[in-house]
């Protein structure tokens, strides 16, 4: 039920977008930035679930804490990353959105680079 609570706030947001977009078209933005927000709102909870079941992976697992920390930085990025390039599409700024997602992608390379590493010492540690 809660992705049907979902999809209702994000189809209202639009079709409330659609119909101030011939007379008031500035407030658009400040709409969709409202969905945005209230989806956000439910998504806190999914995402406070996911950091538990990360933790308790961890008590399972016999890894480093850092790479779970990777992991979650990346998914947080991702998310954030997302949610303004959407914003910025929907204001109609498409170059400031590109950015956005190439440095977003620039930014989780470098956040894979120990996990990379820590692979290849440990494919390196195999070969030997």
């Amino acid at each position: 039920m809660e992705v049907i609570k979902i999809v209702m706030i994000g189809i209202t947001g639009m079709l409330l977008g659609l119909l101030l977009k011939g007379t008031r078209p500035e407030y658009t933005v400040y709409l969709s930035l409202g969905a945005g927000i209230c989806i956000f709102s439910y998504a806190i909870e999914k995402i406070g679930y996911l950091f538990s079941s990360v933790l308790q992976l961890q008590e399972y697992l016999p890894l480093d804490t850092k790479y779970f920390v990777i992991l979650l930085k990346m998914i947080g990025a991702s998310y954030v990353a997302q949610f303004s390039a959407g914003l910025c599409k929907d204001a109609g700024y498409s170059a400031v959105a590109s950015q956005i997602e190439i440095f977003t992608k620039l930014y989780m390379m470098v956040l894979s680079m120990p996990v990379f590493l820590a692979l290849m010492e440990t494919i390196h540690g195999f070969l030997l």
